[in-house]
Parts: structure tokens; sequence; C-alpha cells
């Protein structure tokens, strides 16, 4: 079984025309699709492709990168994150393209003491500006099994899913003043760091290097074909299961911080 992986040509960008570059496994091989970016011997590939593992010890975290670049895609990833006492450690999984006004699509999980519960934060960058915070508890243990994490990015819509449940939407209103990734062509990161000067309670809770080695573990990346999500929009299912996730998990969103932005929220709050 294939899936294609597709993107628009950097010198054709203009024509917004689709193709297919390459062709791989429906679960995709972290030989073939990923390479390491950091951190020695840190990160690991097992199983033939299948698992890879990323580590953080008290001298350096790690990570890997996509080999290919999309414009627009759809991308999932299964996540084992941190177990145990994971304060101070944050976990990425996002799409970025390159430079000073880089577009990039962020999920990061920002550990926690024992027995605290993760928090998923999610923000999207458009000409290099972000500052569209979204963050959210998850209704299960994110350390106790694998759980799947999407991306889709299509022209209408960006759409952040968790085992298929949608949690977050950011709409194309272009033609509302609001700027929408479109032209720049971005990979797929993923890493583990240390930030324990921010990541759990603001900085207050501080890495024990005791538990270290850190470790999360990657499986089953896909990236359906372009067909079957190009022109994907959420139906009144996905309207009503992320009305549920924000209703109950959601613990931050910028759209509601009033004194983060005195003058109102930006744009694209008051237009989706």
């Amino acid at each position: 079984m294939t899936t294609l992986v597709t993107m628009v040509p950097i010198g054709f960008l203009s024509l917004l025309l689709i193709i297919t570059i390459a062709t791989k496994a429906a679960a995709g091989n972290f030989y073939q699709d990923f390479e390491v970016t950091w951190g020695d011997n840190r990160a690991k590939i097992f199983n033939g492709g299948q698992l890879l593992t990323l580590s953080l010890d008290r001298t350096s975290g790690s990570g890997f990168r996509s080999k290919n670049e999309y414009l627009f895609a759809k991308l999932d990833m299964q996540i084992k994150l941190v177990p145990g006492n994971s304060a101070g450690t944050v976990t990425t999984y996002y799409l970025s393209s390159l430079g000073g006004t880089h577009d990039e699509i962020d999920f990061e999980f920002l550990g926690n003491l024992s027995g605290d519960p993760y928090i998923l934060h999610t923000n999207v960058f458009t000409q290099g500006k972000g500052n569209r915070e979204q963050q959210f508890y998850l209704w299960f243990d994110p350390t106790a099994d694998f759980h799947t994490y999407s991306i889709l990015w299509n022209p209408h819509n960006i759409i952040f899913s968790v085992d298929g449940t949608p949690i977050r939407e950011f709409k194309n209103l272009e033609s509302r003043g609001v700027p929408f990734p479109k032209n720049q062509p971005m990979r797929l990161y993923s890493s583990l760091w240390n930030a324990d000067d921010w990541a759990t309670r603001g900085g207050l809770v501080k890495t024990d290097w005791a538990h270290a080695p850190f470790t999360a573990s990657y499986r089953n990346f896909n990236a359906p074909p372009a067909q079957s999500w190009m022109g994907q929009s959420l139906d009144s299912t996905g309207l009503a299961r992320i009305h549920w996730v924000q209703k109950n998990y959601m613990i931050y969103n910028y759209c509601t911080d009033l004194k983060r932005f005195p003058q109102g929220p930006p744009l694209e709050c008051s237009l989706a």
C-alpha cells in the first residue's frame, strides 16, 4: 500500500500546482522519511525504521526533521510522551519554513510533575508573527501509550487534531485581512529539549535531572494523498467536537486574553 507525498514546486508557487514528488509506505519509515538534525546519538531509530526515540539529558536534547518539504499537507504522527516527572521538558512536533518571515504550525507538549497533566500548547505563525497560542489539557494520559497528533494544512484552513478529534481550527481569512500561510514550503520537525526557564508553571518548577535521560517515542508517520484532504474543512460533527474540547479542556486562548491585548484581540478572533 502506498501514499503520495505532495507539495507545490517552489518555482511555480503562483500557479499553486500540486504535484506528486514521491511515494512511500503508508506507515512511514524513519530512515527514509526523516533525518536526525541534532543531539549526537540521543536520537535512535529501531525496528527497521518503524520506531524513533528522542532523549534529553543534562548535556543535550535531540531532534529530527523530514527530508521532504510540503506546501499544504496532512501529517499524522503517533507519539508517546516522556513519562513520570517530565517537569521542565518540552516535546515539539511542528511544521516550519525558514527565515525571519517564516510560517509555522506548532504542537508543543509541556512536561509537568508526576501526577499533573501535560499541557498541549498550539500556535500558528504567519510571515514571522505568532502570538496565537491556545493551550489544552488532554483527556487521557499521553505518556501511557501512543496517540495520534495530526496537522491538516490546506488552502482553506489549518486543523489540529488528537486521535482524530479536532481541537483547533485556524481559517484562511486572507480576504478579510488576516495573513495565512500558503506560499512557503515547510518541513516537519520534532525535538525534545530542556526549557525549565518557562515550560512548567512559568519556570517555577525546574528539571529534575535525577530522572534523566528523558525519552519520547514516535511511530506510524503518515502523509495521506492530497485528494483525501485538499478540500477538507470541518463539518457539523467536527465543529461539535472542537466545541467539546474547548469547553472542557482549553486552559488558555489568546483571543480572550484582554491583559495581553488591551486594544482588543487580533482580527481573526472576531471573524472566526
